[in-house]
């Protein structure tokens, strides 16, 4: 009992130490991103708003280094504004070369998901963030090593202040940091969108019309639908069973959710190849394909739209060029080059 006693005053004494280094009525400056107005406002949690300081901070700590055990790697490394925010390869290669198994998920329009990772085994923004240092295939680091390299950084004990009010740095501020950087990576500048919610016709060409008819009266719209191109939710999408990764079945333990993935955003889609949570397609072209004639009818949870969809879209040569061309009408090019996402000086 007595021991119980001593380690809560310890804890209560460590919390007021956190509390004290944290200035009087310390206030950093509000930020709101500016978005269209056909998007829903964006979602913040209370206990970590959106701040000109905390997402300057996100954004240095997101490019840098230093988060990785040998000082090699990112979050950048493999989620590269060149490329939508997600990776090229197939596979991300960890600070030892090691791989995993699934491709990097982009990251833009965050702060609308509502679970992270293909299998939704992580619920917000700063749990995201803060596992991919400590994973053994990624940054392998060790948290109290990386506040180690933070605090003895000349610059991050003052960037720490400005934004949270205190010098004192741990892996819940570094997170928070990272996440409101995160948060403010926003991308609705597409030929789609002037087409569809600025009702500019010309923003397409024929043959991208034509695929949006297409896209329109297929399986696709069910689950890429709305703002975000997204319906955050989970599908078994017709690719062959693999029992070493049962995605989302994983995390909730069901047979009933085995071989499903989280439905990704088709924004930026001609961007972020290759596709699918094993990178195992390269090209649009062969997506297409597959939901035209590739889909693995029979196996368990097949999504229903999909068994609708028996054999297949049925798609031309020439509608599966029309329906890529609409895809790739989805992609904002200023994502690439907005210097605001880009790596610090």
């Amino acid at each position: 009992m007595k021991n119980s006693i001593f380690v809560l005053l310890v804890a209560i004494t460590l919390l007021q130490a956190c509390v004290d280094e944290i200035e009087p009525d310390f206030v950093a400056t509000p930020m709101q991103v500016s978005m269209p107005s056909w998007v829903d406002k964006m979602p913040i949690p209370a206990d970590n708003p959106l701040t000109v300081e905390g997402v300057a901070l996100g954004r240095k700590l997101f490019y840098e280094k230093k988060l990785s055990g040998d000082n090699s790697i990112s979050c950048a490394s493999c989620h590269s504004q060149l490329h939508g925010f997600s990776d090229s390869n197939r596979y991300s290669a960890g600070i030892n070369g090691l791989q995993g198994n699934r491709q990097a998920m982009a990251v833009f329009n965050m702060a609308w998901e509502t679970s992270f990772f293909w299998d939704g085994r992580i619920a917000t923004l700063e749990k995201q963030a803060h596992d991919p240092v400590v994973n053994p295939v990624e940054m392998n680091a060790q948290w109290s090593d990386v506040l180690r390299k933070l605090q003895a950084d000349p610059q991050y004990p003052n960037l720490f202040k400005s934004a949270f009010g205190t010098e004192r740095i741990d892996s819940v501020l570094v997170t928070k940091a990272i996440a409101q950087f995160e948060r403010s990576i926003v991308s609705f500048d597409s030929r789609y969108d002037r087409y569809v919610y600025k009702n500019d016709t010309s923003a397409l060409n024929a043959s991208e019309k034509r695929g949006a008819l297409i896209f329109e009266n297929s399986a696709c719209l069910h689950c890429h639908a709305g703002v975000l191109l997204t319906d955050n939710s989970f599908r078994n999408n017709g690719l062959p069973f693999d029992p070493s990764d049962p995605g989302y079945g994983a995390v909730t333990g069901k047979a009933e959710d085995m071989g499903k993935f989280k439905v990704t955003s088709l924004r930026n889609i001609a961007y972020t190849a290759p596709y699918m949570h094993d990178g195992r397609f390269k090209t649009l072209e062969e997506v297409v394909e597959h939901y035209n004639s590739g889909i693995t009818f029979g196996i368990a949870n097949l999504d229903p739209f999909l068994i609708g969809a028996t054999p297949g879209l049925g798609l031309s040569p020439q509608q599966k060029v029309d329906l890529v061309a609409f895809l790739k009408t989805m992609s904002d090019e200023s994502l690439l080059r907005n210097p605001a996402y880009a790596k610090p000086d």
